[in-house]
């Protein structure tokens, strides 16, 4: 690989951009594709195919053979509220390689001994949100059920191009929440893209089986292509 290939890599990966390094299998010829390119790329459609999947591989087009190298960022996962579903879901959502983060102001829930071996901040979202940063890779919940918490993190995800953004609360709740963000300035385009109810409609009840739905939402949402740059 070329010098320059490998620092232009380096950089993609420093800032959490995803590439793809596509080489010539018959003549060895490199070239990287980086995420904001794709589409106008001969390759385009394989490209974006290995970058849902996640996966490299071998890809023939027009007779010819090609290794796609996908270099992906982590996918971060941020939590707002350390609840009882907090709890079943971080050791799920570690189990499928995503960086998880609890933030959650109430020094009495946003402990390490109820989160272990998960990053936990007891700040205020707002406060600490800008400085994790939010990016197409990153999926924010929100489940505390209290405005004062949920509400400013919304506000930022909203404001990002995060891939995911869920809510927990009833159909009731997410109206409230809906003309609280709509008087905060956001268009119903905005507020479409938040998950609420949130998770996939499977009838869950625990804490555990509303784990398993988020975090299929989220897979679902992630595998779509939807964490694609515009």
């Amino acid at each position: 690989m070329r010098l320059s290939l490998l620092s232009d890599l380096n950089a993609e990966r420093a800032a959490r951009r995803a590439a793809i390094l596509v080489t010539d299998v018959e003549s060895g010829e490199q070239r990287l594709v980086r995420e904001a390119e794709v589409d106008g790329d001969l390759l385009a459609e394989e490209l974006l195919d290995a970058l849902r999947r996640g996966k490299s591989g071998l890809v023939e087009w027009e007779g010819r053979q090609f290794f796609l190298t996908v270099q992906a960022p982590p996918v971060r996962l941020v939590v707002i509220g350390a609840v009882h579903i907090s709890q079943a879901l971080a050791p799920m959502a570690k189990g499928l390689d995503l960086d998880v983060t609890i933030i959650d102001p109430r020094t009495a829930f946003a402990t390490p001994e109820r989160f272990p071996d998960v990053p936990v901040l007891a700040e205020w979202p707002d406060t600490v949100l800008p400085e994790i940063g939010i990016d197409p890779y990153t999926a924010i919940v929100a489940l505390t059920h209290d405005p004062k918490i949920d509400d400013p993190a919304l506000t930022a995800a909203l404001r990002s191009e995060c891939f995911y953004i869920g809510a927990l609360g009833s159909r009731k709740t997410h109206e409230r929440r809906v003309q609280r963000l709509t008087e905060a300035g956001f268009a119903q385009a905005d507020l479409s893209r938040i998950h609420a109810p949130i998770g996939l409609d499977i009838g869950a009840v625990s804490p555990a089986e509303i784990a398993v739905s988020i975090l299929a939402e989220i897979v679902a949402s992630l595998r779509k292509g939807r964490r694609r740059l515009a």
